[in-house]
């Protein structure tokens, strides 16, 4: 997404994600003609007081000679759906930066800005093509990247979650079909169509695990009734917006489990709905643990920030 390339020797991306307490870091590896491997997954804990746990890891690991990647954190950044522009290509992102202008809250002609095209094969006689924005403010990229620069560690690219979803997504999918890809966790929940390889739309809801397996009998009905309206909801949305994509399944990634929600899913919905299991598209044969579809889900995001297809280049 936000790409700041820089010169390497070890082969493959390690995404480093910072998050509550802990930080996790997950090394693979894509080859030409051959599944990617995740060669490495860890998470440390963040012990209070350490100063710079990243400085410590980048030693400890090795990171001087490594692609490294991280994800913005959530309400660092917009994704915004707008039809393409009518100009030249070396002239569409500026066109699109000021589009935003009365979309977003922060300064426009500062603001990191790139663009995510939605593939247009199949689309109606007279539909325009569409794109998505991905923007963030200045400050907001500068935060993020500080304490990585401060612990001596060079980012070759900073992406975004949705991305990095998009990135899993599009091993699971179906030869010429669009895939639905649900994603919960405690912090919310994200729901992608991408299709091809690429991010179609993006959802977002507040519906979380912590909701789904806490409190109440009723309130977790609730919740559970309004992540399944909202998948039908997104799937009613899909084929209206987007009929030239045949979506062929649902795939579920939840982290904590909550109880039956697949099975519940899947009867309320005229798509498949398939739990993630990463073992039929990834190879990890120094992780076992991976063979545990909770290990996987718990760890999606790192795996799918490392899964970046880009190379970087000195």
């Amino acid at each position: 997404m936000f790409s700041f390339f820089s010169a390497r020797r070890l082969p493959g991306w390690i995404a480093i994600l910072p998050q509550e307490g802990a930080v996790t870091l997950a090394h693979v590896v894509r080859e030409v003609n051959s599944r990617p491997e995740v060669r490495r997954l860890e998470s440390f804990a963040v012990e209070k007081g350490e100063a710079n746990p990243l400085q410590r890891l980048r030693v400890a690991r090795g990171l001087k000679s490594c692609a490294c990647t991280t994800l913005m954190a959530d309400g660092d950044y917009n994704v915004t759906p707008l039809d393409a522009p009518p100009v030249p290509p070396d002239e569409r992102r500026e066109a699109l930066r000021w589009a935003l202008k009365e979309m977003v809250s922060y300064p426009v002609d500062s603001a990191c800005v790139d663009v995510l095209d939605i593939p247009n094969a199949g689309l109606p006689p007279g539909r325009q093509a569409g794109v998505l924005v991905v923007s963030a403010a200045e400050a907001a990229v500068r935060a993020r990247v500080a304490a990585f620069e401060a612990a001596k560690i060079t980012l070759s690219a900073v992406d975004i979650p949705e991305l990095a979803q998009r990135n899993v997504a599009a091993l699971l999918e179906d030869d010429n079909r669009g895939l639905v890809f649900l994603r919960v966790d405690e912090r919310g929940m994200m729901l992608t169509l991408t299709f091809h390889g690429e991010l179609i739309a993006v959802r977002r809801g507040e519906m979380s695990t912590l909701q789904l397996n806490g409190g109440s009998d009723e309130m977790r009905a609730r919740v559970r009734e309004r992540l399944v309206l909202e998948l039908q909801r997104s799937l009613d949305n899909f084929d209206r917006q987007y009929g030239h994509i045949p979506v062929s399944k649902v795939v579920l990634a939840c982290y904590p489990q909550a109880d039956k929600l697949l099975a519940e899913l899947a009867a309320n919905s005229y798509v498949p709905v398939h739990e993630m299991d990463l073992s039929s598209v990834i190879d990890f044969p120094a992780l076992p643990e991976l063979n545990d579809t909770q290990f996987q889900a718990r760890n999606l995001l790192a795996i799918g920030a490392a899964l970046r297809l880009e190379e970087a280049v000195a």
